[in-house]
């Protein structure tokens, strides 16, 4: 089972550690901004967000004037992350104490009359804190004048719930309140993207925050016990029922997600798949009345293996299972978890080591939360794994297309992991031979370096979502079958993502930001070395000279590089061929700055061969000089037409 991801970390405790004050690095960060009116605080799971809330909530309420603490959450179950808190135990000047009359993330309708009038209540009322759900938040703001929030801190839990569309009434209810009172917002997401193209924040009001930025390195980096994250793939046809005991091993703690049922790799039964699996592991002892926990005896060696079943309807059994999930203090309380939209954000079992995802997930969110439930700190592991089982192609389905386009973007979903989770590096220009680079920064000759605030506000805050757009383009996706040049996808295609997301930016601003998405990108995923005091990065099958980079080679190194190593590997000669093929039936068009790069390499070719590139060439960049010469021709017949 190939890994397109292997990120090592250096344990260093410095993520886990806390001040005197009980604050841990991430939450001691938030605080600095605690002055902030608006505030959006981007922290990966389990950096500890909803305590770095508890200290910012407490002291604006007695340090800065705000009178009211509303939190609001996606889901009833993250609700028990704001309970009572003691704080000052571990130094800090305020304990959290909500009223749990006023925690509304109880059972019951989230948009009942009865909370939204509990709602109301309490914004009559002398009480400090609420709690309650994204729902209840909305239908209570329906019919509550924004005035009433003047002095009041509304924080809103997974901000990526929000959006800029019109369509989205949390969005729409941001804007107001932003508008229309003095309120304060701190906004906290363990994503860095919302996962499709819609902004969270229009322009203008985003450039009101203060945002603080803890990435998924820093986290993983400061653990005690981490060392190693590894993103992988397993490839199956037919049935995944049938595929999946090749990647399941039962001696890790594991949640398996299996694929929702109205996706192609659903056999449209959830209940009779959960059955397979559970069968395929052992033969089911027992369930326990109490919890829900199912014991099995594993096949191989009878080993007892606990299992829980989240995908069961029954709103009474599956509340046992997860009350009980909720109260896991062991490692041996548990060994697997078998879900289907459920332990994904907000849920904590730090032992998890496997997370193993049935399908391709459309939403990066969505993919970044599932990892994020491995990647938990504990003493019973020091490796997490995210695997992801999916349906290769057939050349007989009916909807090859859609199984290529899934297979392409979930190898491009890792890709961009890759770049979220691995070491972040500076880049600048590098001016002579004797310009050395600081620990932390690679000089690059011929980059340009940032000249606006606008492109360094970009870099330092948006540089991920730049990147999620640009690897989830249709176009991008298609150059992972080796079809496109490099310096096409580098110069010419990312260039035209950059200035659809971002019109208002120059030439010179747009060719700054491509360079520097480029050079992050291709270094991330280039293999480092170093050798007594140098260091070397293997770019397109060669180790160069980090001080001998030059953005010339960087633009000639395709950023898929990895995915189509991935696909050639692990995949049939047949079946790479049925996903080339598909692509190439829907391959982008050519234009003249592509063929203009093309040009001089298909005279090379000339040469070199003494023959022109083939339409029937096995080398997918032969076919696509062979391509462009027709396209010149086509283009000469035309302006001869044309007079």
């Amino acid at each position: 089972m190939p890994n397109l991801v292997n990120v090592s970390y250096h344990q260093t405790g410095k993520s886990t550690s806390t001040n005197t004050m009980g604050m841990r690095e991430m939450q001691s960060r938030a605080f600095e901004a605690r002055d902030a009116k608006y505030l959006l605080l981007k922290a990966p799971p389990a950096s500890g967000k909803s305590r770095a809330l508890m200290f910012l909530a407490l002291d604006k309420m007695i340090n800065q004037g705000i009178k009211k603490v509303i939190v609001a959450v996606p889901e009833r179950s993250i609700g028990s992350s704001f309970s009572h808190t003691d704080l000052m135990k571990d130094g800090f000047f305020a304990n959290w104490e909500p009223n749990d009359n006023y925690n509304l993330c109880t059972p019951g309708d989230d948009g009942s009359s009865s909370k939204v009038q509990a709602f109301h209540n309490f914004m009559d009322s002398d009480e400090k804190i609420l709690i309650c759900t994204h729902a209840t938040l909305r239908f209570a703001c329906d019919t509550l004048d924004e005035t009433k929030l003047n002095d009041t801190l509304l924080a809103i839990d997974e901000f990526h719930h929000v959006s800029a569309d019109v369509n989205n009434r949390l969005g729409e209810l941001l804007k107001v309140i932003m508008n229309k009172s003095t309120a304060h917002i701190i906004a906290m997401t363990g994503s860095y993207f919302r996962g499709d193209s819609v902004p969270i924040l229009t322009p203008e009001n985003e450039a009101k925050f203060t945002k603080v930025t803890y990435n998924y390195y820093e986290q993983l980096n400061g653990y005690n016990y981490l060392k190693s994250l590894g993103i992988g793939y397993h490839f199956y046809t037919g049935k995944y029922t049938e595929a999946i005991l090749d990647v399941l091993d039962t001696d890790l703690k594991t949640i398996v997600h299996i694929p929702n049922v109205n996706s192609g790799e659903s056999t449209k039964d959830k209940h009779n798949e959960v059955d397979f699996i559970i069968d395929a592991i052992g033969r089911v002892l027992r369930q326990d009345s109490d919890t829900g926990v199912i014991f099995v005896e594993r096949h191989t060696d009878k080993k007892i293996i606990k299992i829980a079943d989240l995908v069961e309807d029954t709103p009474r059994e599956r509340d046992k299972i997860v009350n009980y999930l909720r109260n896991i203090s062991s490692v041996d309380d548990m060994d697997l978890i078998i879900a289907l939209g459920m332990a994904k954000e907000g849920f904590d079992w730090p032992y998890c080591e496997h997370a193993l995802t049935v399908g391709y997930r459309g939403s990066l969110t969505e993919i970044i939360q599932i990892i994020g439930r491995c990647t938990r700190d504990s003493n019973n592991k020091t490796h997490a794994q995210f695997t992801n089982l999916i349906a290769q192609p057939e050349a007989i389905q009916d909807d090859v297309k859609k199984a290529t386009n899934d297979m392409l973007k979930a190898i491009t979903a890792s890709l961009l992991m890759e770049q979220v989770l691995a070491p972040n590096f500076k880049f600048k220009t590098k001016l002579d031979n004797d310009d050395d680079a600081e620990p932390g920064t690679i000089k690059v000759r011929g980059f340009k370096e940032p000249s606006s605030k606008r492109v360094k506000d970009i870099i330092e805050a948006d540089l991920n979502d730049l990147k999620a757009t640009i690897l989830q383009d249709d176009t991008m996706l298609k150059t992972m079958s080796g079809t496109i040049d490099a310096e096409v996808i580098n110069r010419v295609l990312i260039p035209k993502i950059i200035k659809i997301k971002y019109p208002e930016l120059t030439e010179d601003e747009v060719e700054e930001i491509r360079q520097y998405v480029v050079v992050d990108s291709v270094v991330k995923s280039g293999e480092i070395k170093e050798v007594g005091d140098q260091r070397f990065i293997r770019l397109a099958d060669k180790f160069i000279n980090i001080d001998d980079i030059h953005i010339d080679l960087i633009d000639a190194v395709n950023p898929f590089q990895k995915a189509y190593e991935i696909l050639s590997k692990s995949v049939t000669t047949k079946v790479l061929k049925v996903i080339q093929d598909t692509i190439e039936a829907t391959r982008i068009k050519m234009d003249f700055e592509e063929a203009k790069i093309l040009w001089p390499k298909i005279v090379e070719f000339k040469k070199l061969h003494d023959k022109e590139p083939s339409l029937n060439a096995n080398d997918p960049l032969e076919r696509r000089m062979a391509e462009c010469i027709i396209y010149l021709k086509e283009e000469k017949r035309k302006r001869l037409a044309n007079g």
